[in-house]
């Protein structure tokens, strides 16, 4: 079987206006194209077809999500708010949420990708997927939107894949460098759903993703955050999942692992301060490609979420393609490498580890899977 590839036209055309960054224009901020811009994603799409290696994979064309799907995880008031702002003038679904005209019908369509997705990996249609999936999901919250996130995509489709297949154990590894806070508090209280969040402490939502933020009631020990001091490369990242995720995944045996995949770790990424390459991200595909081979016949599932850098989300990302599927493309070299060579990417720093070895001893003392 194939690696599946999704995607459709319409996520480029979700209109998150202008602006700078994360801001809106006005004052001194001067127009300018917002951060989440399609140009990252559309530029993946370009970078597998010219090539070539889109070949390789089997392409995927998603459905809309129904209602229902969406209510999966969204209460239904906050659903009608994206459908009447999309309808209408557009703004703001929460904070930093940006709705266009036709935004909610695209939504739709995001969140069907990440289910379609499921769908041909427990069908066995594909032997994995990756879902370019726009807007994306992992900050939205089951009341509102937050940090260009309109519908939570990974959420969606672990409830649907929890109805539809009767999964009993769920993995979602967010490797975004922003914490994945909707998808925490999706299934903060349910031990059906082991949760790891691999973030840059500190950055969005600051005040959240801490370590000691385990889960609660039946979920308690659960909800893995493992927040890396800015600086972190590829060894810090490798670090965390060989000697945290790896082991507790291990313990749990998944029966589907998701990631919510931001390439927004990166080394140029203007909205955190990570130094993870291309080559890095393969890397960490292949230790989660094995946790899924050893426990749940490959099924992974990868959706995309973030990730700032239109020259180089392209590159991280075929490399994580390139790592599911086994193949190597004809990029053999990251372009970028002689600008980066001598950045201590592939260096563990003390204090990184030791950020990864406090998550680990918490986790010690209170997982019992």
């Amino acid at each position: 079987m194939k690696t599946g590839f999704l995607y459709d036209e319409s996520y480029f055309w979700h209109d998150t206006g202008n602006g700078a960054l994360f801001l809106p224009p006005g004052g001194w901020i001067e127009a300018d194209e917002h951060g989440e811009s399609p140009k990252s994603k559309r530029r993946v799409k370009n970078l597998l077809e010219r090539s070539g290696f889109i070949s390789e994979l089997r392409i995927m064309t998603p459905r809309s999500a129904a209602r229902e799907e969406i209510e999966l995880n969204h209460i239904p008031s906050y659903v009608d708010k994206v459908k009447q702002l999309s309808d209408t003038t557009g703004g703001d679904a929460g904070e930093l949420a940006i709705v266009g005209r036709g935004s909610y019908e695209i939504a739709l369509l995001s969140a069907g990708g990440s289910i379609t997705s499921v769908d041909a990996v427990m069908e066995e249609k594909v032997q994995n997927a990756y879902a370019l999936t726009r807007p994306p999901g992992h900050h939205a919250e089951k009341e509102q939107g937050m940090g260009f996130c309109l519908f939570n995509n990974a959420a969606i489709a672990a409830r649907y894949a929890q109805e539809k297949y009767g999964l009993k154990r769920i993995m979602i590894l967010d490797w975004d460098v922003h914490h994945g806070n909707g998808t925490e508090n999706a299934f903060y209280d349910d031990p059906n759903v082991l949760f790891f969040s691999i973030h840059q402490e500190f950055n969005f939502p600051p005040d959240r993703g801490t370590a000691e933020d385990i889960g609660e009631k039946a979920g308690k020990g659960y909800n893995v955050n493992i927040p890396l001091p800015a600086g972190t490369g590829n060894a810090g990242y490798l670090y965390a999942l060989e000697k945290a995720v790896a082991p507790m995944a291990d313990q749990f045996k998944p029966e589907l692992i998701i990631v919510s995949a931001g390439q927004d770790a990166s080394v140029f990424d203007p909205l955190g301060q990570m130094i993870v390459t291309a080559e890095g991200y393969g890397e960490m595909t292949s230790i989660v490609k094995d946790i899924a081979e050893r426990h749940c016949k490959g099924r992974l599932v990868v959706c995309h979420e973030g990730g700032y850098s239109p020259a180089y989300v392209p590159f991280c990302t075929l490399r994580i393609i390139e790592s599911l599927s086994g193949l190597q493309s004809k990029v053999k070299e990251d372009p970028f490498y002689e600008a980066i060579k001598g950045l201590p990417s592939n260096v563990l720093a003390e204090h990184q580890k030791e950020a990864v070895d406090q998550v680990i001893n918490i986790h010690s003392q209170n997982v019992m899977y």
